[in-house]
């Protein structure tokens, strides 16, 4: 395991306030009368048995899932009231989303954050199963088109994403599951506010009819509105979604079909430059980017049908259509040029399911995918760093790329004992870019633009996974995968100087994790220990060059747990300690990276734990939350390092009568400095400064 290496003198002072969080809350969980609380509070319980749909695509009881899955449920994204995904997705394990400016953010799962197209290809992000943006074409702020106002939960799985998840889905994968409607007429609408002229408003609606023959529609809308003046000069978030699902379920026949449109307008606020610049007072509220900008809109739709052929063979069909566009400065570059994409897709995932005797499973399946998209970056100002590396004025790039993605697979699982379950997958993933540049051919200064040419991907990923019941409160697995993305278009097409073209290779990441999950004396948990090799990585340089052949490994231990307490109060914590290491040598200009060293922008330590109270009448609960961020080095050559920081989190909510419910929150309450995000840039140490203490109240009436 290169450049794994655990010492005394690295671990004591950062773990020391995870351990004393999480095992003081086993203490306390295991105090008299803990354990017979289980059933007499609505606390937080990790729900082993409660269904998954993410793996297999149908109700899996997370407790006999053959991997790592978390789940975030419907009623506690209600209850965290997230301005943004990121506010709730950090309570899991493994999980670290660094927050930018407005609805911008960077994504670590069982990762560093990734920037780049590493960031935006190595995680997939999906809404009920379905990718939200094509392969090779990914958003590395695609939270930013995920609706999660009205949710019906969001699932996570960490590490490669198994057989029916091909490109992206390599470091870990977040599906968002859409509210569906409900087996009685219902309504809400909920609205709330706080500083810096912050508003949000959402709803939703639906209403079930009986039809013939047993059959039942149902039908459901929902919308969010955000408006936030934003806490540093110049800048501010509106966004504006929508989504209206439809279900129709008969004996053999069910459909569930979405239409989900999202907007984005946001005026950004840059970074903040210097040493720990973002605690100084003169420094954080300031935007030294006041003309940085970035609108986004998209607009998806799918129908998933389900038909029953036989009583153990069932073909489930999922057309889907969508279509985006983006505008913004790239002010984190020399020279700030705007950028503009959009692409247009649509495909169909499919699978044939057979059950078989014995309690065996198989499914086939086969995704096809078509893409046309486009990108041109143009700079307005004047040229920058004349010479050699000069980022000139005018054109940067203008290029399409039709694009096709065929993809085979099989997924099985076979009883091979009564508490021993073996789950086994192959995909096969083509793909297909035929790219059309229309600028001039050549280089010019910093930027290569090269010819026409067609690209081909052909990518394999298995799977193999062993399950075993110990008990009824005692499972066990051991799963090894890879995950694979092919290079995201921007990878191949948006080239620089010293590049070299078709260099860059599809990643591949190969991972072992075992993992116990259970419940004892009250307490349900998971942990899981990973080991992952990954090659080809694809990253930018200190010099803004790309690196094509890079290599990382990957190690750590994870914990979930959750458990009710005495009196009415309960505790729900995660807590991670993994390391991510460079596995290969590398010199760009004074930066060096070596063998063994911490990727930039990993923190060795994460930990979520809430410690909650519900009221003896179910009517009110509160929840203290402790969020803590390890330091972590902010360059690749280890030399300069983020302390890292912990906040506090104070959340409640009561219902007045079963139509009116208030609720509140307040966001960091020691009002600690702090960055979202810190990394070391062209002109030196650079930060996304975090918010200040917020008060933020709110009232959601019901019909």
């Amino acid at each position: 395991m290169s450049g794994f290496r655990f010492g005394p003198a690295e671990r004591g002072a950062t773990l020391v306030r995870l351990h004393v969080a999480l095992f003081l809350g086993l203490g306390i969980a295991f105090a008299p009368g803990a354990a017979d609380a289980v059933e007499e509070t609505n606390g937080q319980v990790l729900m082993l048995d409660e269904l998954t749909v993410t793996t297999t695509g149908f109700g899996t009881p997370r407790a006999t899932h053959t991997g790592n899955i978390s789940k975030i449920t419907g009623p506690e994204v209600d209850f965290i009231r997230p301005a943004q995904p990121a506010e709730a997705l950090n309570r899991l394990p493994g999980v670290g989303i660094q927050q930018g400016s407005g609805a911008e953010h960077l994504t670590a799962i069982r990762s560093p954050v990734l920037t780049g197209g590493a960031g935006a290809g190595s995680f997939l992000y999906l809404e009920d199963g379905v990718p939200m943006r094509a392969a090779g074409f990914a958003n590395v702020n695609a939270l930013m088109e995920a609706m999660d106002e009205v949710s019906g939960g969001i699932e996570v799985v960490r590490g490669p994403g198994g057989a029916r998840y091909g490109s992206n889905a390599e470091h870990g994968l977040i599906n968002f599951l859409s509210l569906s409607p409900g087996l009685d007429d219902d309504a809400e609408l909920t609205v709330w506010g706080g500083p810096h002229d912050f508003y949000k408003s959402s709803g939703t609606a639906s209403q079930t009819i009986a039809g013939e023959n047993g059959a039942t529609h149902g039908v459901r809308g929902s919308f969010a509105v955000m408006k936030d003046g934003g806490f540093r000069a110049d800048s501010g978030l509106e966004q504006q979604k929508a989504r209206l699902r439809y279900d129709f379920d008969a004996p053999d026949t069910r459909i569930a079909a979405t239409l989900t449109a999202v907007n984005t307008n946001q005026e950004t606020a840059g970074f903040v430059v210097g040493p720990n610049a973002y605690k100084d007072p003169a420094l954080y509220k300031t935007n030294p980017d006041p003309e940085a900008y970035r609108d986004a809109w998209a607009v998806r739709t799918a129908v998933r049908i389900e038909r029953d052929l036989d009583d153990d063979l069932m073909l489930v069909l999922t057309p889907y259509a969508r279509t985006n566009g983006m505008d913004f400065l790239m002010h984190f570059l020399p020279g700030q040029p705007v950028e503009e994409n959009a692409h247009w897709s649509g495909g169909v995932l499919s699978r044939l399911v057979t059950k078989l005797d014995g309690g065996h499973s198989l499914i086939f399946g086969f995704d096809a995918e078509y893409t046309d998209g486009s990108l041109t970056e143009i700079q307005e100002g004047p040229t920058v760093f004349p010479g050699p590396n000069e980022v000139p004025q005018g054109v940067h790039y203008d290029y399409t790329v039709k694009a096709l993605v065929l993809a085979p697979y099989i997924h099985s699982e076979w009883q091979l004992a009564p508490k021993t379950q073996l789950t086994a997958g192959l995909r096969f993933e083509y793909t297909r870019y035929d790219y059309e540049n229309h600028a001039t051919n050549g280089i010019f200064g910093r930027i290569q633009r090269i010819p026409s040419r067609v690209d081909e991907f052909g990518d394999v990923t298995p799977k193999i996974g062993i399950l075993h019941e110990f008990s009824d409160a005692a499972t066990g697995y051991v799963n090894i995968a890879r995950g694979t993305r092919a290079p995201q278009t921007t990878d191949l097409y948006r080239l620089q100087r010293l590049q070299v073209p078709n260099e860059a290779k599809s990643e591949e990441l190969d991972s072992i994790e075992v993992g116990f999950r259970g419940r004892w004396n009250g307490i349900s948990y998971e942990t899981n220990l990973f080991y992952m090799e990954k090659e080809n990585f694809y990253f930018r340089d200190a010099n803004g060059f790309n690196v094509s052949d890079g290599k990382t490994d990957h190690a750590g231990i994870e914990l979930e747990l959750a458990s009710p307490l005495a009196f009415g109060f309960d505790i729900a914590a995660s807590g991670t300690y993994a390391r991510h290491t460079y596995a290969f040598d590398n010199t760009a200009g004074s930066e060096i990276i070596r063998d063994g060293d911490d990727v930039d922008t990993a923190p060795r330590t994460l930990a979520n734990v809430r410690v909650g109270y519900t009221l003896p009448d179910s009517r009110g609960r509160a929840e203290l939350e402790w969020v803590h961020m390890g330091s972590y080095w902010m360059d690749a050559a280890n030399s300069v390092k983020y302390d890292g920081h912990d906040l506090f989190n104070l959340r409640a909510d009561y219902d007045l009568s079963g139509n009116l419910a208030l609720f509140g929150k307040l966001t960091n309450i020691f009002d600690t400095r702090y960055a979202d995000r810190a990394d070391v840039g062209f002109t030196g140490p650079r930060f996304f400064p975090g918010e200040d203490r917020g008060l933020y109240l709110g009232l959601t009436l019901r019909y």
